[in-house]
């Protein structure tokens, strides 16, 4: 086994930060956007709501995980990046259905490229 050199370290270092800032980001976005629904909208409006709210969670417990600095096993934040993606895809879809919200639907679809770089910086 070999040890990474400071260059692959520091790539790794900026990966993890990139990922952790994008999280940040997208629950920022995710909870104003949700706040912004009416809860007593129609069906499909709560749904959107409900979808933003969970986002802004999951992206805030994965920019946490990432900013830790105890080790993590790398399986459990595999697995928080891949939970985060996948919520992250699925909201940035029902914002871009939403008149009004193409932006948030960017700024999720930008977490989840930002999810799926780190994980290949894992391998």
């Amino acid at each position: 086994m070999t040890s990474p050199t400071q260059q692959q370290l520091y790539r790794f270092l900026e990966d993890r930060f990139t990922c952790a800032q994008a999280c940040a980001e997208c629950a920022r976005t995710s909870a104003v956007r949700a706040s912004l629904l009416d809860p007593d909208g129609t069906e499909q409006q709560e749904r959107v709501r409900r979808l933003g709210i969970m986002c802004a969670e999951v992206c805030d417990a994965t920019c946490r995980t990432l900013s830790e600095q105890n080790p993590q096993d790398e399986d459990g934040i595999r697995v928080q990046l891949e939970w985060c993606r996948s919520v992250c895809l699925e909201c940035a879809h029902a914002f871009g259905r939403h008149p009004g919200a193409e932006s948030a639907a960017a700024v999720c679809r930008a977490c989840a490229v930002a999810c799926t770089d780190f994980m290949v910086a894992l391998d």
